[in-house]
C-alpha cells in the first residue's frame, strides 16, 4: 500500500498547471465496489474466456500500455518524464487487483485530467498571438506511434503547431481572425471543462476497458451506463419523451424530435429548445442541468413507463434571460426505428428490360431478449422485421433482393442464424467452437424460405461477427452473390455475465461482462476469423485494415479451420460470376461517378499515408483549389449541386440547423457502391433468366424510390 500512496503523490507533483489561476481538476479516487468488480472480473476472466490469460506481470503490461494509449492516443498531452513513472509500475497491475487496489489506473488518470487542463490552457494562450503562414511548417496527424515530447518546449512546440493547424482549417474555410480565435477558444475551453466533469466511474470503466480489451479484443467490461446502453442497442427500445439530445455550449439540445413519441406528441417542443432543468413526477423539484454532463441529463430523463418528466425549456434561439416555460410529458416506450431494418426499391435497366431491385438495409442484428424470455409475441428482432420486409417486396413485385449490411457490426447470433433461414429455408448456418473443443452446429430450422429468389449481400470492412455469419452461410450455399469489400473478420463469440447475479448480490454494483466463449467457422469449415469474408465482386473502400479491423488486433486469433458440416449448397452463383465480374469491370470503366469514387479513395489513402500536412497557405490554398475545381466539374458532369468545402468546424461549432443541413445532405448524396451492387444483381437476374449474353449492354441505374 505505502508503494501506492507514494506513486499517487509523484504524479500529482509532476504535472502542474501553464498557469497559477488555472483551478486544478478533481482528485479522482477508487470506490470498494470497483476494487471488488475489478478482482471478481478478473476471477471469471482468468478461468472461463475462450481463451483463458492468467493475471500476471505479462497481463499487466498490456493493461497498462492499453490504458495510457486510450488517455492519449495521439501522444499529444503526456510527457517521456510521464510515461517513465506510468512505466515503474507496469508489471504491478497484477498484483493491485487482487488485493482490491486500484490507486495505479486512478493515479495516471488524474495525471491526464491535469495534463489536458495545462495543455488548454497553454493552447488558448496561443490564441492571443498572431500566425504566420508563409514558413515551411508540417504538422503530422499520425502520432500513434511517435515519440513522447522529452520535454515541455517541445510539448509546446507540438501543441504551437496543433493551434497553427486547426487556425489554418478555419481561415481556409473563410472565417476571419476575430471569429477564429473565438470558435478555437470555445473548442478548447469546452475540453478544459470536461476535465473537470470526469467522475470516479468514468475512470473504472476506462482502466476496465483496456484490462477487458487486453484479453483479447472483443472482450469488455460494462459498467451502469455502459450495460444500459447496450441493452437499447439491442432492444431497439427504451422509455423516455422520444427526443434525441445534443450538448451544445453547456445546454442540453435537443436535435431531433422521434416520431410518435411523446416530446413530438406534446407539440411543446421544437428542434433547438434547450432543456436547463429536470424534474421529476408532477409537484417533483426541478433541478438546473446547464453545464450537466449529457449522458447524467439523459438518465434524469429515462424512467419508468406512464411517469411523468418536467423540463425547464429555453427556447430555441432565444436569449439567456428569455422567458422559460415547464413542459410535463409521460415517459413512453420509445422505438428507435432508425437502427431498425428498412427497405427500398431501385429500377435498373438491363438491355431493353427493367429489373426491380429490393434493398432491404439492416444497421444491427437486434432482438429484444428481455420480451422475448417473457413470451411477448410481438418481441421486436432483426429477422422477424425482415420477413415482414420481404413479404412486402414480393408484393412489390421485385426481381432480386440486396441485403446491405455496411457497417453492421453484429448483434444476436441467433438473429444472423433466423436470418439466414429466410433465403436458405432449413440447414446448418454456422459452426461454433467451444473452449473445450466441443463443436456444435447451429442451424435454422424454418421449413422453407421467405425469399427464394435471386438475392445479394453488401458488405463492408464495418460488417462484422454476425454480419458475416450471415454473408459466408449465403456464399457457401451459393445463394446469393456477395459484393464489397473483405468484411471485418471477427469470428468469435461473446455472451454477456451479470456479475451482481453471478455472486448472488442483491444490488447492481459490479456490472456486467461481455466474455469470448466461443469461435464460430463457416459450414464450409473455414472461418472468418481474421480474414473476414471475401466477397465475390469486389467494390473500392476507405477502410485502413492496418487501423481497422481484426487485423489490426495484436492479440487476435488466428484463423483455424475445422471439417465442414454437412450442407447441401443450392445456387448457381459461382457459374455466374465470371460473366458478372466482366459485366461489372465494363459498366464501372465508363461511370464517371464511380470512377470518382475511386480517385478520392486513392487520394485519401495517399494523404493518409503521408501523414502529415502542411502549415503553409499558399500551399493549402492551391490544394483546395484543386480539390474546388474537381468538384464543380463534377457537380457541372452530374447536374448535381457541388459540395461544401471543408469549413474548419468541429460537430457543435456550426449552428445547429447548419449541422442538421449537413447531415442530411450526406444522407442524399449518391451511393454509388449500392447503385453498382443493384446493378450487378440486376445482371445475375438476367444471367438466370438467360436473357442476356456477351453482346448485351451492362445492366445501368434508372431510378429508386
Amino acid at each position: 500500500m505505502r508503494i501506492a500512496y507514494v506513486f499517487l503523490g509523484a504524479f500529482l507533483a509532476l504535472v502542474q498547471s501553464a498557469s497559477a489561476e488555472v483551478a486544478s481538476p478533481p482528485v479522482l479516487a477508487p470506490l470498494e465496489r470497483q476494487a471488488e468488480a475489478a478482482q471478481l472480473s478478473a476471477q471469471f476472466l482468468s478461468r472461463y474466456s475462450y481463451k483463458p490469460v492468467p493475471l500476471d506481470d505479462a497481463l499487466s503490461a498490456r493493461v497498462m500500455d492499453g490504458f495510457i494509449k486510450s488517455l492519449d492516443p495521439d501522444r499529444m498531452l503526456f510527457l517521456q518524464a510521464d510515461i517513465d513513472k506510468f512505466m515503474a509500475e507496469r508489471s504491478e497491475i497484477d498484483d493491485a487487483i487482487e488485493r482490491k487496489d486500484l490507486k495505479i489506473p486512478f493515479a495516471i488518470f488524474n495525471a491526464y485530467e491535469q495534463r489536458v487542463v495545462d495543455r488548454m490552457t497553454y493552447a488558448r494562450s496561443l490564441l492571443k498571438q498572431d500566425f504566420d503562414f508563409s514558413g515551411q511548417d508540417n504538422y503530422s496527424v499520425l502520432r500513434e506511434k511517435a515519440p513522447w515530447p522529452q520535454s515541455q518546449a517541445e510539448s509546446d512546440d507540438l501543441w504551437r503547431k496543433r493551434v497553427k493547424s486547426d487556425w489554418l482549417r478555419l481561415k481556409l474555410g473563410g472565417k476571419a481572425d476575430a471569429a477564429i480565435r473565438e470558435t478555437l477558444d470555445k473548442r478548447y475551453e469546452n475540453t478544459l471543462e470536461r476535465a473537470y466533469k470526469f467522475k470516479s466511474d468514468d475512470v473504472f470503466q476506462s482502466f476496465m476497458d483496456a484490462y477487458s480489451n487486453a484479453i483479447d479484443p472483443h472482450t469488455d467490461y460494462f459498467g451502469a451506463a455502459a450495460s444500459a446502453d447496450f441493452d437499447v442497442s439491442m432492444k431497439l427500445s427504451l422509455f423516455g419523451i422520444g427526443a434525441v439530445l445534443q450538448e451544445r455550449d453547456d445546454y442540453t439540445t435537443i436535435r431531433e424530435l422521434v416520431p410518435g413519441g411523446p416530446a413530438e406528441l406534446s407539440g411543446k417542443l421544437a428542434v433547438g429548445d434547450r432543456i436547463t432543468g429536470v424534474g421529476q413526477g408532477k409537484n417533483g423539484p426541478i433541478k438546473e442541468v446547464v453545464g450537466t454532463r449529457l449522458d447524467e441529463v439523459v438518465q434524469m430523463i429515462r424512467g419508468k413507463k406512464g411517469s411523468v418528466v418536467r423540463l425547464d425549456i429555453l427556447p430555441a434561439d432565444a436569449g439567456a434571460d428569455a422567458t422559460h416555460r415547464v413542459v410535463s410529458l409521460v415517459r413512453d416506450k420509445i422505438s428507435l426505428e432508425k437502427q431498425a431494418a428498412r427497405k427500398t426499391v431501385q429500377t435498373v435497366k438491363v438491355g431493353d428490360t427493367e429489373r426491380k431491385i429490393g434493398i432491404i438495409t439492416l444497421p444491427v442484428f437486434y432482438e429484444d431478449f428481455e420480451a422475448k424470455a417473457k413470451g411477448d409475441k410481438d418481441y421486436k428482432s432483426a429477422s422477424r422485421d425482415v420477413a415482414k420486409l420481404l413479404g412486402e417486396l414480393k408484393d412489390e413485385k421485385v426481381d432480386s433482393v440486396l441485403v446491405d449490411l455496411r457497417n453492421n457490426g453484429g448483434g444476436s447470433l441467433e438473429e444472423a442464424i433466423d436470418l439466414t433461414g429466410l433465403f436458405i429455408g432449413k440447414g446448418p448456418v454456422v459452426q461454433q467452437r467451444r473452449s473445450d473443443g466441443k463443436i456444435e452446429v447451429k442451424s435454422s430450422d424454418l421449413a422453407e424460405p421467405v425469399w427464394s429468389g435471386p438475392m445479394g449481400v453488401l458488405i463492408n470492412r464495418g460488417s462484422a461477427s454476425a454480419s458475416e455469419i450471415f454473408a459466408a452461410a449465403i456464399q457457401d450455399y451459393g445463394r446469393g452473390v456477395i459484393v464489397g469489400e473483405p468484411s471485418f473478420g471477427k469470428g468469435t463469440v461473446q455472451t454477456v455475465v451479470d456479475l451482481d447475479q453471478m455472486v448472488h448480490n442483491s444490488k447492481p454494483e459490479y456490472g456486467e461482462l461481455k466474455v469470448t466463449i466461443a469461435q464460430f467457422f463457416r459450414v464450409n469449415g473455414g472461418t472468418t476469423q481474421l480474414r473476414g469474408v471475401t466477397p465475390d465482386i469486389s467494390l473500392p473502400g476507405l477502410s485502413d485494415p492496418t487501423s481497422f479491423g481484426e487485423t489490426s488486433y495484436d492479440n487476435a486469433l488466428p484463423w483455424a479451420e475445422i471439417k465442414p458440416a454437412k450442407y447441401a449448397p443450392e445456387g448457381n452463383v459461382t457459374a455466374l460470376l465470371p460473366a458478372l465480374q466482366s459485366r461489372h469491370d465494363a459498366r464501372v470503366k465508363g461511370d464517371p461517378d464511380f470512377q470518382r469514387l475511386v480517385k478520392d479513395i486513392a487520394d485519401l489513402k495517399a494523404q493518409r499515408e503521408k501523414g502529415i500536412v502542411s502549415l503553409n497557405e499558399a500551399e493549402r490554398r492551391k490544394e483546395a483549389a484543386a480539390r474546388e475545381k474537381r468538384f464543380k466539374e463534377r457537380a457541372q458532369a452530374s447536374d448535381g449541386d457541388n459540395p461544401a468545402g471543408d469549413d474548419g468546424l468541429e460537430a457543435g461549432e456550426r449552428s445547429l440547423s447548419a449541422d442538421i443541413a449537413l447531415e442530411n445532405a450526406r444522407k442524399n448524396a449518391k451511393d454509388v457502391l449500392l447503385d453498382e451492387a443493384a446493378a450487378i444483381l440486376a445482371d445475375e437476374v438476367g444471367l438466370q433468366d438467360g436473357v442476356l449474353n456477351a453482346a448485351t449492354k451492362p445492366a445501368g441505374q434508372a431510378d429508386g424510390k
